[in-house]
């Protein structure tokens, strides 16, 4: 089955109550709530995203950047045994 955008649906009753009413009689508007991002905008928090990590892991030393791994393999290992039900 293909994947499809869910539609969030509101959480007061009334507005639901509306909404299912309107897409059962096919009145429902196909105009998304969320306004349309401005590409520009989205390819510079892009270009920072991306640029983030690297950056940070230059700017840490090799002995800080082996203490974060650590205590990241630690918090999974924890997680793990957590899940396992032990």
């Amino acid at each position: 089955m293909p994947d499809r955008p869910r539609k969030k649906r509101p959480t007061d009753m009334n507005l639901l109550a509306f909404q299912v009413v309107q897409e059962a009689v096919g009145e429902a508007s196909e105009q998304a709530d969320e306004p349309e991002k401005n590409p520009h905008a989205v390819a510079l928090g892009r270009l920072g995203g991306q640029k983030g990590g690297v950056a940070r892991a230059k700017k840490l030393s090799k002995k800080r950047r082996s203490e974060i791994a650590s205590k990241a393999a630690r918090t999974r290992w924890r997680n793990a045994k957590a899940h396992d039900g032990k």
